[in-house]
């Protein structure tokens, strides 16, 4: 009897204990929870579209009549709620009086939020929303702009905030009608061949002009960096994107290419076809510097950099290539908010607007 009392006795301390442990493991995980504060949200800037945009009804085929009888063209202007690159393609470059005079002249600008819930009727008759529509047109960034020419078809498009500069080069090639003489890429990268210099280099470039070896067999993505000399936005990612410590972390886990788009050296292109660089770079439709074009390892293109960015959104396109998740997430404005929470649900800050990583 006193052996089964001693038992039942050591059972009850046992049982005691274990439930004793896992509130403790309980309380000990709530406190860690309770310390972790959801990081702040840095870098978002409201806009407004200008004055003198046109107010649609969104019916694109009346707006690219009306735009002709005019001698104008259709621009199209998509932008997001407290999208610093939309805040800065209005601050810098719709303010600036020879650009905006320009942009009045031999324009009708047209703005629709990528998230929006506005009617819109294509070119053709179809009926969207506005981000249905952005979503048939696979908008990825914002600003992103689309000029039409008066048959209502894409004359130009600009993924991102393209620089004062940059950004008159385009309104002149659409405004003179050049794309029925040449692209887009070819009319920048004639002048863009015409500068001598080096490039700046990275120790994360490898040497190697048979890209197809850089995607087969292997896990690895590739990213080619196109990039010009004397380039003050190239000198601009080298020194205030690419020596964070959090951006290099996410490079190193892709082999990484630099190409120089005035360059006539002969090389393979992951799908094993032999071209130049130049010519390469007109192919793919490269017509700013620096850009960024990531391959699979089958060699298809699955996500680029063609516009200004800084820091956030430069690693999210790395994040976004590495993780694949382009596969299952098409729309990279949904994985970079999805991706901008998580990093403030684990305690660290997200600057979307800042050349510092707040997280490692």
């Amino acid at each position: 009897m006193i052996y089964f009392e001693q038992t039942a006795q050591r059972f009850f301390d046992y049982r005691t204990t274990i439930l004793l442990l896992l509130l403790l493991v309980n309380s000990l995980q709530a406190g860690i929870a309770s310390e972790i504060t959801m990081g702040k949200f840095r870098g978002a800037i409201p806009s407004e579209k200008p004055d003198w945009f046109k107010e649609s009804f969104l019916e694109f085929e009346d707006d690219v009549a009306e735009a002709a009888a005019a001698g104008r063209r259709v621009m199209l202007y998509f932008h997001q709620d407290s999208c610093p690159y939309c805040s800065r393609l209005i601050e810098e470059n719709f303010t600036d009086h020879e650009i905006k005079a320009y942009i009045i002249k031999h324009f009708d600008g047209i703005s629709l939020n990528l998230w929006g819930d506005r009617e819109v009727v294509s070119v053709g008759g179809r009926d969207f929303t506005e981000k249905t529509f952005a979503a048939a047109l696979k908008v990825q960034y914002t600003p992103t702009l689309v000029f039409l020419d008066e048959t209502g078809k894409v004359a130009l498009r600009l993924n991102g905030y393209y620089p004062p500069a940059d950004f008159r080069a385009a309104l002149d090639y659409v405004a003179q009608k050049l794309e029925r003489k040449l692209s887009f890429s070819q009319y920048r990268l004639d002048k863009l061949a015409s500068v001598n210099g080096k490039l700046i280099n990275e120790d994360f470039f490898l040497d190697q002009v048979d890209l197809g070896k850089l995607v087969s067999g292997t896990n690895k993505p590739l990213a080619v960096y196109f990039e010009s000399p004397d380039c003050a936005e190239c000198k601009t990612m080298h020194e205030r994107i690419l020596t964070d410590k959090a951006t290099r972390k996410l490079v190193l886990q892709a082999n990484n290419v630099q190409i120089n788009v005035a360059s006539q050296q002969r090389l393979i292109t992951p799908a094993g076809e032999q071209t130049s660089a130049r010519q390469w770079a007109q192919d793919l439709g490269i017509d700013y510097t620096p850009s960024l074009i990531f391959f699979d390892s089958q060699g298809n293109e699955v996500m680029r950099i063609g516009a200004f960015m800084k820091t956030f959104h430069f690693q999210s396109v790395y994040a976004y290539v590495l993780e694949k998740a382009y596969l299952e997430e098409p729309e990279f404005q949904r994985y970079i908010s999805a991706r901008a929470d998580h990093i403030r649900e684990a305690g660290f800050d997200t600057d979307i607007w800042g050349y510092d990583s707040f997280h490692d």
